[in-house]
C-alpha cells in the first residue's frame, strides 16, 4: 500500500445539493441500523448518532426516515474521513455495516443534479446481488434527499437500465462488466464522476475482475475522491490502491484474519448418507440455515434432497435465471425459506443479518475461503454458527483449518442425525 495516513481529518460541512428535498418527516417506523435483510421496524427521531459524524440534517433525516438510529464501528471511523473528500482505504468484514461508511458521504458529497448518462457517483461491486442489496439499503436514504440511485448489472433488462440512465441517476451502482458494456455502446458516461467506491474488492479480485476494475478507473477523468472497502488490502488490492488512490487514509476495525463477530466454530464427524439430515435437524431450531456446496449440481443435488426431508429449502447458484435466484434470496431473507443451498460465487451477494447458521457441507481446502462463507453468520452483533460436516477422510482437512483460525485442535465431533444435541449447538461445547 502506499503509506496511507494515520491520521483523521475533521469533517468539514458538506454543501446542500442544488435540488428539491421530497417531503417527509424525521420521525417514521422504520428498519434499525441492522442491514438491508432485516424486517425490524423501529421509531427512529433526529438527530441520530450519526450527526455527530458530521452528517448533514438533511441526510441525517434521511437516515432516521429509513430507520437507522446509531452508526457502527466502521461508520464510526470512515465517516468523517469520507465527509472530507480524502480517499479512503477500510478494512472491514462482510456484515460490519460499510455500505452506510461509504453510501452516506456518497450521498452527500454528490451535490448537482445528474446529466443523462453522466451519474455524479459511482459504486462497483463484484455481484449483482450485492448490487441489488446495496442499492436497496441507499436508494430510501437518496431518494430523502432528491438523489437517484440505480443498479446496473447484468441478467436485468438492459433496455430498463438504459432508460433510467438517460432520464439520469446521481448514483449507479454496478458490476464492472455490465457498465463496460454500457461505456462502449455510449450508453454511459464516467466524465462527471466525482465519488468512486470500490466494495469488496477482494472479491472481485479473486473472481478475476481487476482488468475490468483498472479499465473503468482509467475512464474516470474528473478530479475525484476513491473509496476502498475489502476484507484485506493486500496483494492485487494493495496494486490498485498505489495506482489509483490518492495518499488514502486508512481505516480498520478488525485484523485481517480476524473471524467474524461472536461466532462459534463446530466440526461435527459425519456419514455420507447422513449430512442432509443432520443439516435439517440443526435448521429445525437453529433458524437460517446457509449451507455451501462447491459446485452447482451439488447445490441442486443438496437442495432438493433436503426438500425431500420436509424442509423450505432453495438452491442459489449462477446457472439460475437471476429471477429465480432474487426470488430465493428475496424467500430466505424474509423466512420464507430457512434453508438456502448455494455456492460461494453466489452466495457473495447474500446480506441477511439474521443468518444463525452457516454449514460447510464439504470442509473448505482454504481457510480464507472458510472465512468468507462463515462470515454470513454473526453479523451485527448477533451470535452464529459456523458447522463444518466431515466425513472420515476429511479430518486433516479441519485440523488445517482450525490451525488457520488459530483455534484449539479437535477432532470433529462423531454425531447421527437423531442426536439430540443438534437441536441445540451449544451442548457440543460442554465437556461430556
Amino acid at each position: 500500500m502506499s503509506d496511507p495516513h494515520s491520521r483523521r481529518a475533521a469533517p468539514r460541512s458538506p454543501r446542500r445539493p442544488q435540488f428539491p428535498r421530497p417531503a417527509g418527516e424525521s420521525k417514521e417506523h422504520a428498519r434499525g441500523n441492522i442491514g438491508s435483510g432485516a424486517n425490524v421496524r423501529v421509531a427512529v427521531q433526529t438527530p441520530t448518532g450519526f450527526a455527530a459524524l458530521g452528517v448533514s440534517e438533511r441526510v441525517d433525516a434521511g437516515l432516521a426516515a429509513a430507520g437507522f438510529a446509531a452508526p457502527f464501528a466502521i461508520q464510526t471511523e470512515a465517516i468523517p474521513v469520507a465527509l472530507s473528500g480524502e480517499d479512503l482505504c477500510g478494512r472491514a468484514r462482510t456484515g460490519s455495516g460499510k455500505t452506510l461508511a461509504f453510501g452516506v458521504p456518497m450521498i452527500e458529497r454528490v451535490t448537482q443534479r445528474a446529466e443523462p448518462k453522466k451519474p455524479r457517483g459511482l459504486v462497483l461491486v463484484p455481484t449483482r446481488e450485492l448490487a441489488v442489496q446495496v442499492t436497496d439499503v441507499l436508494a430510501p436514504i437518496a431518494s430523502h434527499c432528491g438523489v437517484r440511485v440505480l443498479a446496473v448489472y447484468g441478467g436485468a433488462a438492459r433496455e430498463k437500465q438504459v432508460d433510467q440512465l438517460n432520464r439520469g441517476a446521481e448514483i449507479v451502482i454496478a458490476t464492472p462488466l455490465r457498465l463496460i458494456d454500457l461505456m462502449k455502446s455510449g450508453e454511459a458516461d464516467l466524465s462527471d464522476v466525482e465519488v468512486i467506491v470500490l466494495d469488496e474488492a477482494d472479491r472481485m479480485a479473486d473472481e478475476g475482475f481487476m482488468p475490468q476494475v483498472e479499465w473503468v478507473l482509467r475512464h474516470i477523468t474528473k478530479t475525484h475522491q476513491t473509496m476502498l472497502f475489502s476484507a484485506t488490502l493486500d496483494g492485487q488490492v494493495a496494486t490498485l490502491v498505489k495506482r489509483y488512490m490518492k495518499s488514502p487514509t486508512e481505516v480498520s476495525i478488525d485484523a485481517p484474519t480476524d473471524t467474524v463477530g461472536t461466532m462459534r466454530h463446530l466440526f461435527l464427524g459425519v456419514h455420507h448418507m447422513d449430512k442432509n439430515r443432520v443439516v435439517v435437524a440443526m435448521a429445525r431450531s437453529g433458524g437460517q440455515t446457509l449451507v455451501f456446496c462447491d459446485t452447482k449440481r451439488a447445490c441442486d443435488k443438496v437442495a432438493q434432497d433436503l426438500v425431500a426431508l420436509g424442509a423450505k429449502a432453495s438452491a442459489l447458484h449462477g446457472d439460475m435465471a437471476q429471477g429465480a435466484r432474487e426470488r430465493s434470496l428475496r424467500m430466505f431473507a424474509q423466512r420464507e425459506l430457512n434453508i438456502l443451498v448455494a455456492t460461494d460465487v453466489a452466495a457473495r451477494g447474500i446480506d441477511v443479518d439474521d443468518v444463525g447458521i452457516v454449514v460447510h457441507y464439504v470442509p473448505p481446502l482454504e481457510v480464507k475461503t472458510y472465512l468468507h462463507r462463515s462470515g454470513r453468520t454473526a453479523r451485527a452483533g448477533k451470535d452464529g454458527w459456523a458447522v463444518t460436516l466431515a466425513e472420515y477422510n476429511q479430518h486433516t482437512t479441519c485440523r488445517i483449518i482450525q490451525n488457520g483460525l488459530r483455534l484449539e485442535a479437535q477432532a470433529p465431533i462423531e454425531v447421527f442425525s437423531n442426536d439430540p444435541r443438534l437441536a441445540d449447538l451449544e451442548q457440543f461445547l460442554v465437556a461430556p
